[in-house]
């Protein structure tokens, strides 16, 4: 997993509530796609394409500087809906590392976590002001910076966000749940091997088998 620490790129304002992982990830043409970084047409491909397979000019990820974007200003609950990951991985795969949103689905937070991409939480007024912001393509670029916990503005206006001691370490270090778990597969082997001392029938049982 790539490790997120400081970005600072356009950010696109797309302040629709209620976007759901179904908008995020459609299921175009009923083709299932495995490979998270071939996932990128996908991206919100009922908005972004015209039947006929052409940019739609309204949309704004199609517009520049916004088709450039790493960073989306949404709405509350972003991501709601499905549990499907390739929601996390098709927006990843069309450059985007950071969603700030008032809220998110549950699932869908965690699942940018386990991405390498940042979801951040701040009050709907802030997420508004910000999104009315960078509305002025002349102001897109926002710096977000993951060890200080900041949002700033191309004006220097700074917003503060919360985020899990644990998630932060995790994201900075560029650490999965897989990857987590190999950094202590010495206390597991340890935890293994004691807890089967401590049992030595279970060793006869397996033999059994």
């Amino acid at each position: 997993m790539r490790a997120f620490t400081r970005l600072s790129g356009i950010a696109a304002p797309l302040p629709r509530r209620n976007v759901n992982t179904d908008d995020i990830y459609p299921n175009l043409g009923g083709a299932a796609i495995t490979d998270p970084e071939a996932m990128g047409p996908c991206a919100f491909g009922n908005w972004r394409w015209n039947a006929d397979g052409s940019p739609r000019p309204d949309f704004i990820l199609n517009q520049p500087p916004y088709d450039r974007a790493q960073i989306l200003i949404a709405g509350a609950n972003f991501g709601c809906g499905s549990a499907r990951e390739q929601a996390a991985w098709c927006m990843n795969a069309i450059g985007l590392r950071c969603i700030i949103a008032p809220s998110f689905s549950d699932i869908f937070y965690g699942n940018c976590l386990k991405n390498g991409m940042l979801p951040v939480r701040l009050s709907e007024d802030a997420t508004d002001a910000l999104s009315a912001f960078v509305s002025d393509p002349a102001n897109a670029t926002l710096d977000v910076d993951l060890d200080a916990r900041t949002v700033t503005r191309s004006d220097g206006c700074v917003a503060i966000f919360d985020i899990s001691p644990r998630d932060r370490q995790r994201l900075l270090a560029g650490v999965d749940d897989i990857g987590a778990t190999f950094a202590i597969m010495d206390r597991i082997h340890a935890f293994a091997a004691d807890y089967h001392h401590r049992r030595p029938w279970l060793a006869d049982e397996r033999g059994a088998d």
